[in-house]
């Protein structure tokens, strides 16, 4: 893997950087003038992702994927000739951050179509809000099950984590874990996983013999880590909300002397996580969203991420965000309003896409993601991990039930 460039390290240890620059403290992100001759007034949207708390690290790429899809959009002409525009609010990866920012963006922006969340706890916090008014809410990375259940106007090109679970308690059981601990940030998105992973494995006739659990906040893991081992489990699960949590407790776990495998998802196998657990990560399996190699147009859009922007970090929420984007101006060009919530919503049922996530997915009736699905990975030892391989090797499709 590359050493952290000190462009890098200024976008994670300052997001604050980015509310500025990228949203203006809420004003709309693309500030240029019209194109010569166009009078119509822009397309306006929302977008409200994790610029700051747990889920930072994929909350930015989200913004970045998005701002360089918009680009793209405005370079080419726009939307039936109308310029594209954004207006960023920051919803902290929580429910009542993602509530005042909902109440920005709505009440005073007067945007009906937001492009976020990227935690399952800022989602689940709106979800209702947008409902009841008849906004849309169309995330590419919030994954919890129940987002399933949220409403008409509620989407997401995130695959839902039951299936994550699913293929995590698969995994284990055909591995020869029988007995597992767990530990899992005391978020919705965490617990969703853990929830479905254990559900899964006790089905196949495994046992959790210890689980802890742990606030956002906490940086130091072993008192937890040191009860499961006491418990000797065959194996360790981790679901963590945050990259930095991930990576830490990894390191953590093989420092107080564990050497049995360690199971995960799509977090924990994010660059920052890697990089921070180093050699502790080696051997690693999680079900995770990746981009497939052989995709082309998932391929271009990473590389002109890494030109743009110097690093990439989980391409799946990178690839879904940018989509979504896409997604966003093609049901406009159809409507021809971004204030027509109920067309746009219309119009999300109807869709066939193909894009950098996969080819010829659409949306179910419940506005859940058809036509994609996840993977397994094993992380590689420090020496082989690359920008192009992100850090791991893919073991085969998810195993489904």
């Amino acid at each position: 893997m590359r050493p952290v460039s000190w462009q890098r390290i200024i976008w994670l240890l300052a997001p604050w950087l980015l509310v500025a620059l990228v949203s203006g403290c809420g004003v709309a992100a693309d500030t240029e003038q019209a194109a010569p001759g166009t009078e119509q007034p822009p397309f306006r949207i929302g977008v409200m992702e994790s610029l700051t708390g747990p889920g930072e690290t994929y909350g930015n790429v989200a913004v970045r994927a998005k701002q360089m899809a918009l680009d793209e959009i405005n370079a080419a002409g726009g939307v039936n000739g109308r310029r594209l525009e954004f207006v960023v609010e920051d919803s902290q990866c929580s429910a009542k951050e993602a509530v005042a920012a909902y109440r920005k963006l709505t009440d005073v922006d007067g945007v009906k179509i937001i492009l976020g969340t990227s935690c399952s706890g800022a989602m689940l916090g709106v979800a209702p809000l947008a409902e009841a008014d008849g906004v849309i809410l169309f995330s590419g990375l919030a994954s919890n099950p129940d987002i399933a259940n949220a409403g008409d106007y509620i989407f997401r090109t995130q695959i839902s984590d039951i299936e994550v679970g699913i293929a995590t308690g698969n995994v284990m059981w055909a591995d020869g874990v029988r007995t597992l601990a767990t530990i899992t940030e005391a978020t919705d998105y965490a617990e969703g996983v853990r929830r479905t992973t254990v559900a899964q494995f006790t089905k196949r006739g495994g046992q959790v013999v210890a689980q802890e659990s742990y606030a956002s906040d906490v940086t130091d893991f072993r008192t937890q880590l040191s009860k499961l081992f006491d418990a000797e489990p065959d194996a360790l699960h981790l679901a963590p909300q945050s990259e930095f949590a991930a990576g830490v407790i990894i390191k953590q776990a093989r420092e107080l002397g564990y050497q049995g495998p360690i199971y995960a998802e799509t977090i924990s196998v994010g660059t920052t996580a890697l990089e921070i657990a180093g050699d502790s990560a080696t051997g690693m399996k999680a079900i995770t969203a990746d981009l497939h190699p052989d995709n082309a147009k998932a391929q271009e859009v990473l590389a002109n991420f890494r030109e743009r922007y110097d690093y990439v970090t989980l391409p799946w929420h990178l690839g879904s965000a940018y989509d979504n984007v896409y997604i966003a101006a093609e049901c406009l060009r159809r409507t021809g309003d971004d204030q027509d919530a109920d067309g746009f919503r219309d119009c999300m049922y109807e869709i066939t896409w193909s894009g950098a996530i996969g080819d010829n997915y659409s949306f179910d009736a419940d506005g859940e993601v058809v036509g994609l699905s996840r993977l397994v990975v094993e992380v590689l030892p420090v020496a082989e991990r690359t920008a192009e391989n992100h850090g791991y090797k893919v073991l085969g499709n998810a195993p489904r039930e």
